[in-house]
């Protein structure tokens, strides 16, 4: 997205990778019997193969999270700088909400086109999370987002991933959604993006007007019974031809 030569990933692209990603991390939060905390989710873990299918990667850091009768995890804290959970961080608390956070940190990334800390920026502008939810916050996230997806992103679409990102990036663990529920969340934007493409492509089906045919057939004799163009059947009481022009040279008129 950022930093190479490599032609810019679409809209509707970058949802699926999105998808693809919170499917992974779903799995390792809820599909062993045991959850998963990644503990390390940012842009470089997450994998492409030649189908720009997602994969999440390194587990290096990963670690199981809190039992049934457990709340969190308490733990020496680990992880990337700029997509650390803050609450992670000042309680060494963790859970799989840290996931979450990382994970909106990620979201906001993928859709700016930028690093999570860039700190050759302003300094408003060096944490993508922060600089992020400034917008979001005053409904015009569009004004940061990678130039190459200017006019090409539904205003729906938008709108449904920045809402996902921003409950990501609560500040406190209980109010961030599951990673289920941002995967929902991701898919239903998707949907909204197809929407729109198709709506857009069946107005300009609509719209399209035909060339009219370089050539017109010459009609050389007309049937002495007029029709209705309407209902295209013959009308009963039809006059001729012949009446028609008599009326039309008749300087009387009708």
């Amino acid at each position: 997205m950022y930093g190479s030569n490599l032609p810019s990933l679409s809209w509707k692209q970058r949802l699926e990778i999105c998808i693809g990603a919170a499917k992974g991390l779903h799995y390792l939060h809820t599909g062993a019997s045991d959850t998963i905390i990644h503990r390390d989710v940012k842009t470089t873990n997450i994998l492409l193969d030649e189908n720009f299918t997602a994969k999440v990667a390194d587990f290096g850091l990963s670690k199981l999270g809190p039992t049934l009768d457990q709340t969190h995890v308490s733990t020496a804290v680990k992880g990337s700088f700029g997509y650390l959970d803050p609450e992670y961080f000042r309680r060494q608390q963790l859970t799989e909400k840290s996931d979450v956070y990382s994970f909106g940190v990620v979201l906001m990334e993928i859709l700016c086109a930028r690093p999570a800390i860039n700190p050759a920026l302003p300094r408003e502008q060096v944490n993508i999370a922060e600089w992020g939810m400034y917008w979001q916050k005053r409904g015009q996230l569009q004004r940061i987002i990678d130039s190459n997806l200017v006019g090409l992103i539904n205003i729906d679409s938008l709108r449904k991933f920045g809402e996902t990102a921003e409950k990501c990036l609560a500040e406190h663990g209980v109010e961030r959604p599951t990673m289920g529920d941002v995967l929902w969340n991701l898919e239903y934007a998707l949907q909204l993006q197809e929407a729109s493409i198709q709506n857009d492509s069946s107005d300009n089906s609509a719209n399209h007007i035909p060339e009219i045919p370089g050539w017109i057939p010459q009609v050389e004799s007309v049937d002495t019974d007029c029709y209705d163009i309407v209902s295209d059947q013959v009308a009963s009481d039809a006059t001729t031809t012949s009446d028609v022009f008599s009326q039309i040279m008749d300087p009387r008129g009708r």
